[in-house]
């Protein structure tokens, strides 16, 4: 009779248990401003397969891409609230927030894409990551955001001269804003879903981004000329809502933070193929590609802008680092 007992008690324990698990499962929300087949968006997608397999099915993760949850800045607001349990965004919309996340964000801070990457994965990389958390967000990983680049819709681009007076769409970054202050132009702060419009309209005279964003975006359609500046290589961020995250045990974060960490060269990989298709599709459909620039005159152009954003003791050491890594 005990050991009825015992048994209907260890099998109403393991009841209890699975009620339990199943009542904390959760489905981790995360927003992006780009489309569904974009290298970002399928690689929080992989993420999202790992956490789930990890888990035995418990957690999982469902994207929402095209802007569809709202823009970058509205996104990161929600993320930090917990109305959001993550955020795929570029790092600059962070730069108004964070100190530290406005140095990889800066014009020719890097060297190369082999360098920046190297940069991101090491200690450098970690300790932006972590100056996230007085801000209410867990830093989880950088994607890549490709060189950026100006395209125009009237005239190409060649030197710092060309861009006088004309109105250029930036992301909404009062760094960004200098920066077209520091070349003559006049900064246009819009929403990534507005740009195509304002270029079609001539709200905007131009645009900067990379090449699979000129792609996917579809610019290429109403800003015909290209041209190879490649000022920054300001990365992508991927967050978390800290407010969700300190509401998961140890176990959850680490499989979370590892999922996140083996998406990256899952991204990557994506990246560079996505990069080499969108610059034949975009060349295919008649856009110039202006390659022969005075690049020196756009980076001695940005002094003014390191002076001002990367002005303190603090920062100033953070670029140098970069700057000395191999």
């Amino acid at each position: 009779m005990k050991s009825s007992t015992a048994m209907r008690a260890l099998f109403g324990a393991a009841v209890a248990v699975a009620l339990s698990g199943a009542a904390t499962a959760k489905e981790f929300r995360s927003a992006d401003v780009h489309p569904m087949d974009y290298p970002t968006v399928q690689a929080v997608a992989y993420m999202g397969k790992l956490i789930n397999e990890r888990t035995g099915g418990k957690h999982s993760v469902k994207v929402f891409g095209q802007s569809s949850l709202g823009s970058e800045k509205d996104t990161i607001e929600q993320t930090k609230l917990g109305a959001l349990d993550m955020v795929r965004v570029n790092i600059s919309p962070f730069n108004n927030i964070v100190p530290e996340t406005i140095v990889p964000a800066l014009p020719f801070v890097f060297k190369s894409k082999d360098h920046m990457r190297r940069v991101l994965d090491g200690p450098i990389g970690e300790e932006i990551l972590k100056s996230l958390e007085s801000q209410g967000f867990v830093g989880l990983a950088f994607y890549d955001s490709g060189s950026r680049s100006f395209y125009t819709t009237k005239k190409p681009i060649k030197s710092v001269a060309d861009m006088k007076g004309m109105k250029i769409r930036v992301q909404q970054s009062d760094m960004w804003v200098a920066m077209m202050q520091a070349l003559g132009a006049n900064a246009t702060p819009l929403p990534y879903a507005e740009v195509y419009t304002a270029l079609k309209t001539g709200v905007v005279d131009g645009a900067e981004n990379n090449w699979p964003s000129y792609d996917s975006s579809r610019h290429y359609e109403v800003a015909k000329m290209y041209s190879q500046t490649e000022h920054s290589m300001a990365p992508e961020l991927l967050v978390f809502s800290k407010r969700v995250w300190d509401g998961l045990s140890k176990d959850e974060q680490d499989v979370i933070r590892k999922a996140a960490k083996e998406s990256v060269p899952y991204m990557r990989k994506l990246w560079d193929e996505r990069e080499a298709a969108s610059r034949k599709t975009v060349e295919a459909g008649g856009s110039q590609i202006i390659s022969d620039l005075d690049k020196k005159s756009f980076q001695d152009a940005m002094q003014p802008v390191y002076a001002k954003f990367a002005g303190d003791a603090k920062l100033q050491a953070l670029v140098k680092r970069i700057q000395s890594t191999n």
